[in-house]
């Protein structure tokens, strides 16, 4: 019997979105309820035949992952050690990788073992004729066992580069040649099952690193790589790496035979995440094959029946499992098909779709996609016409697209900024668009924000600055980089000094002040630095305020930082016994400014020089 499993936390379960979606591979990471007596609580799986780790075997794989943690002193101990677990692990693989705790250990030894080792491992999974592999790839602690084996090819050409001598080589080809063959054995597997394996919670993950594998690029291992939810959207880096030959070919028989089954990427969640993954990979290594695919995954939306004249895409796009797959599609997809996209499907129905809590996602993959093309002016018509409505939804993320394409394409920029000014009640008088920037970056409009009636006309500026938020940020942003912002600038120089002080201590706010003092002229950079005098000495202070006062100094000229010096320099004390502003005193040479104040100057001088110069090449 299995003693209480100990590292990871339970599992999230879901797999549907709201306002915050989350995404299959999010789900079945690690663990689940609590297990008794090692029972494994998956349905369907065949749990109640399976034998499973007696109590002393478990406890011996325990002490296996503490020794690892310890590590070794040289690769002749750390040899000698994987030898010897993984001949404990002979004769019983399968139970090892399907405990908590084998499995665990397993993951931290494969990297450490050479491929030949990794490949009898996945030999044994698999059984005599591999077909054993499907119980423990779609296993809850076996799936993760399963994928890094199979990642472990990744190691072959390192290995073959060691050594330039024949012998070496032929030794690595025999040596690769079995976890190759197994990599291909599992993909084999995968073919044969490929229903049940890519709906499923825990399979859908090996096909989806099967697909890395065969295409040569990986990201990091899933146990390292959960995302936060702030960083959810960042899409992971992917490592290439040489391929067998055989894995060319492998991986067109996988896609085609994913290919059969896409009726299931538009219903089932987890079989679109392996969907996306195959064409992300695809366009990464194969860019012809991807375009195939993705030539026939639309054709296949599009040919499903739906309501007389309505586009069936209409109806993907409000679906959790297919809006994901489309979101992919759009991302990827060249200006043809783009073009097509819009033209035949989604024409007339950008405000509609902007508005729906699911399909305003793939609507803002498809701006930001557009935003290189012409096609962006006649999305641009349309969404322009619904951004207060949108606004009010709450789907900021479209009108922060909106923006950052407009930054983009250098396109509508003006008609963009006068229809925000309309939504955010501060267009008329024209005595209120010295309001704009806490609005904006609040996301509130006149009326909220400053506790007034529509009607009046004066501007509330005794209301302190607050409320900034993520969207209004990145808004803000977007909007530092028009060709006109003199709207935000003198919003920006009727902002009291406390104000400044908010803003650059603020999570949200700190990223525009930011883009709005580096991206501005040497002479509207000192109108706003004059504001800022005497609040420097709490920027360098402040974890975020150091930042932007970093930044600040990096982007002015020789006299602004001397001021900028002159101010700090009279608080050495507070300022050196600081966490974060003891950086800001050695970045800004402040010892050197007390008392090597001419050395000081030509340094400074000649690294502005330095500046300009790179600026005037880059221009």
């Amino acid at each position: 019997m299995l003693a209480k499993p100990e590292g990871r936390g339970p599992q999230r379960g879901g797999g549907g979105r709201g306002k915050k979606r989350r995404h299959p591979e999010d789900d079945g990471e690690s663990g689940g309820g609590k297990r008794k007596g090692g029972e494994e609580g998956e349905k369907g799986q065949g749990d109640s035949g399976r034998k499973r780790l007696d109590a002393l075997s478990v406890g011996y794989f325990r002490r296996v992952g503490e020794r690892l943690s310890e590590g070794f002193e040289d690769n002749e101990e750390r040899e000698m050690f994987v030898e010897n677990v993984l001949t404990e692990v002979k004769g019983k693989a399968t139970m090892v990788a399907m405990d908590r705790t084998g499995s665990i250990t397993l993951q931290r030894l494969l990297p450490l073992s050479s491929l030949d080792q990794v490949g009898e491992v996945l030999a044994e999974l698999g059984g005599e004729s591999g077909s054993e592999l499907k119980a423990v790839a779609c296993d809850r602690c076996g799936g993760h066992v399963v994928e890094s084996a199979v990642r472990q090819i990744s190691r072959w050409s390192e290995s073959s580069h060691k050594d330039s001598s024949s012998t070496a080589e032929e030794e690595e080809e025999e040596v690769c040649g079995l976890l190759e063959a197994q990599v291909l054995s599992v993909s084999q597997v995968v073919r044969e099952n490929t229903a049940e394996f890519i709906k499923h919670i825990h399979g859908s993950h090996v096909v989806r690193t099967l697909l890395h594998v065969l295409a040569g690029c990986l990201g990091p291992p899933r146990s390292e790589s959960r995302p936060g939810a702030k960083e959810r959207n960042v899409v992971p880096e992917l490592t290439d790496f040489e391929i067998p030959t055989s894995f060319w070919y492998e991986l067109k028989s996988l896609t085609e035979t994913l290919m059969d089954n896409v009726n299931l990427s538009v219903t089932d969640a987890a079989a679109s995440a392996v969907f996306q993954t195959m064409l992300t990979v695809s366009h990464r290594k194969r860019p012809k094959l991807c375009k195939q695919l993705l030539r026939r995954i639309m054709e296949y939306l599009t040919s499903r029946s739906a309501a007389p004249g309505v586009s069936p895409l209409l109806v993907f796009l409000k679906d959790q499992a297919s809006s994901r797959l489309i979101e992919t599609i759009i991302q990827l997809s060249q200006k043809s098909l783009l073009r097509e996209i819009y033209k035949n499907h989604l024409k007339g129905q950008m405000v509609d779709l902007a508005l729906h809590p699911i399909a305003n996602f793939p609507i803002q993959r498809l701006t930001a996609a557009s935003a290189k093309h012409k096609m962006f002016l006649k999305l641009f018509d349309e969404l322009i016409q619904g951004v207060e409505a949108i606004l009010a939804a709450g789907h900021m993320g479209v009108v922060v697209q909106l923006a950052e394409s407009c930054a983009e394409s250098g396109e509508k920029q003006g008609d963009l900024m006068q229809c925000l000014l309309h939504a955010f009640h501060c267009a008329e008088p024209g005595s209120r668009h010295v309001s704009c920037l806490p609005l904006f970056m609040s996301l509130l409009t006149y009326d909220v924000y400053y506790h007034t009636e529509p009607a009046e006309g004066s501007t509330q500026t005794e209301v302190p600055l607050s409320k900034m938020c993520y969207h209004g940020s990145r808004l803000v942003q977007a909007l530092s980089r028009f060709k006109e912002r003199s709207l935000l600038l003198s919003s920006l120089r009727t902002l009291t000094p406390a104000d400044l002080l908010t803003m650059a201590s603020d999570p949200a706010g700190s990223h525009v002040l930011q883009a709005l003092i580096t991206t501005s002229s040497d002479k509207g950079r000192g109108k706003i630095l004059k504001r800022l005098e005497g609040q420097y000495v709490q920027m360098a202070c402040s974890r975020l305020g150091s930042r932007v006062l970093e930044a600040i100094w990096n982007s002015a000229s020789v006299s602004h930082r001397q001021s900028i010096a002159q101010e700090l320099a009279m608080s050495e004390s507070q300022l050196r016994s600081d966490q974060f502003a003891r950086h800001v005193w050695a970045k800004f040479a402040l010892s050197h400014f007390i008392h090597r104040r001419a050395h000081w100057q030509e340094i400074q001088t000649g690294e502005s020089k330095k500046r300009k110069l790179f600026s005037d090449i880059l221009e």
